[in-house]
């Protein structure tokens, strides 16, 4: 039997309707249509479709509060997240991510990409099962109730002509090939479960010398997986590819065929117009993580103009300096209204739809992102009546003045993970708290 739920108001493809029945049966939308509650199970508040983390490092949530005082740079940042990667073993990485999983959930968070790069033990020996590392990962978001796309990284070098040392150690397999022979164990072991997504990613022009990275992209192609890069977060990651191979990160990309319909670009911070053109007429989705772009000082990315030349922008979390994708979504305008001294960039659903359909399919869920027959059951309601929402309307009161803490209830894949606020898990900060305090 079909579960019926009454929102009293939805966003629906053709805009925000008021009283609409949606009809669940199993993990999939049966029906949507406007009608009177009956006996349904209400959602009181906007209802809007399963947000999508599309790129995460859940690790990094353990340095929220820590890495924020004194000063540096990206470059100081990094050597305190490897302190934490060192730490690091299976059981206490399925405890982290468990309840930063959750975490998302609660602000509505629906799919995760998780940026899977810490693979090994200590010293980089393989666990006995060289993925259990990413086995953890894909549990934990099965307890918390996401979808997963286990984005497994290519790691192999510490910059040009740089060998691996200390934490990174843990990171590589030797060279692309042993990367794509645990990938491809990876792959098989998640072959036709619905709610894992094994894709793969081409960590850095830093750690993925060019002439490794098409055995990558092959593995992309023969899976049809999502394939990502961080790119161009840094200008000293630019000037250093430049003068290595006298072309910027894109533009490597580009000529190794990592670019295209199924690619994020993460970051995309320092662009060329060239840089633009390649993503735009690629098709490549651009994946913007502004709270910790500027937590980490890094700079302000030209969504805009990638998202004009036809390169699709999504959304992540990235180190968690905040899991909230609403502040995401604003910050992408507001980050450009600092940058140009204008206003309305863009519009409320366009910053949405980032945060939903763009990025579920950029993580290899297209049928996500969408209140419509056939979707993935991901119901996400807001409420209207918090000190930040009540007075204001429509999708600019979710988006310009919503939080993660306004979400109310979280249906993901037809499974109620969220009710009244709070976490079926049970306290979701507690979790957090007992994680961070076996790694720190």
């Amino acid at each position: 039997m079909p579960l019926t739920y009454w929102c009293e108001q939805a966003w629906l493809p053709d805009g925000v309707a008021a009283g609409v029945l949606v009809e669940v049966e199993g993990a999939r939308i049966v029906g949507v249509r406007r009608g009177e509650p009956g006996g349904a199970h209400r959602l009181p508040g906007l209802t809007i479709p399963g947000l999508a983390n599309a790129h995460s490092h859940a690790f990094h949530r353990a340095l929220r509060g820590v890495t924020q005082g004194g000063k540096g740079d990206f470059w100081t940042w990094r050597d305190q997240m490897y302190e934490v990667a060192a730490r690091l073993d299976p059981d206490a990485y399925l405890a982290l991510a468990r309840a930063v999983y959750a975490e998302m959930a609660l602000a509505g968070i629906t799919s995760v990409g998780e940026f899977h790069y810490l693979h090994h033990g200590p010293g980089g020996t393989p666990y006995i099962d060289p993925n259990t590392m990413g086995h953890a990962l894909v549990q934990a978001a099965r307890e918390a109730g996401l979808r997963i796309a286990l984005i497994d990284a290519c790691y192999v070098a510490g910059g040009p002509g740089r060998a691996l040392a200390g934490a990174q150690l843990r990171f590589g397999d030797g060279d692309a090939d042993g990367w794509a022979v645990r990938a491809e164990e990876l792959a098989a072991a998640y072959e036709g479960r619905p709610d894992v997504e094994i894709g793969a990613a081409i960590h850095s022009v830093r750690a993925v010398p060019p002439e490794q990275m098409p055995v990558v992209v092959e593995f992309s192609h023969r899976h049809a997986a999502p394939l990502h890069a961080h790119v161009s977060e840094q200008r000293a990651e630019n000037a250093a590819c430049v003068e290595t191979y006298a072309a910027t990160p894109v533009q490597v990309l580009h000529e190794q065929g990592a670019l295209g319909p199924r690619s994020t670009a993460v970051h995309a911070t320092h662009l060329s117009e060239v840089d633009v053109e390649l993503l735009g007429q690629s098709g490549t989705y651009v994946c913007m993580c502004p709270t910790t772009e500027r937590d980490l000082a890094d700079g302000i990315g030209p969504a805009r103009r990638v998202y004009d030349r036809g390169a699709p922008v999504t959304l992540g979390s990235d180190s968690h300096a905040v899991v909230d994708l609403f502040e995401e979504a604003r910050a992408v305008e507001l980050d450009e209204r600092l940058a140009t001294e204008r206003r309305g960039h863009w519009s409320a659903a366009e910053l949405l739809g980032a945060a939903t359909a763009a990025g579920h399919a950029s993580l290899g869920f297209p049928e996500a992102g969408l209140l419509v027959p056939g979707a993935w059951a991901d119901l996400v309601t807001v409420g209207l009546d918090s000190v930040r929402t009540a007075g204001a309307g429509g999708l600019e009161a979710v988006v310009f003045a919503a939080t993660a803490a306004d979400v109310r209830s979280v249906i993901s894949g037809g499974r109620r993970v969220v009710s009244d606020g709070r976490h079926e898990l049970g306290d979701v900060g507690a979790m957090l708290a007992d994680a961070i305090g076996r790694v720190r």
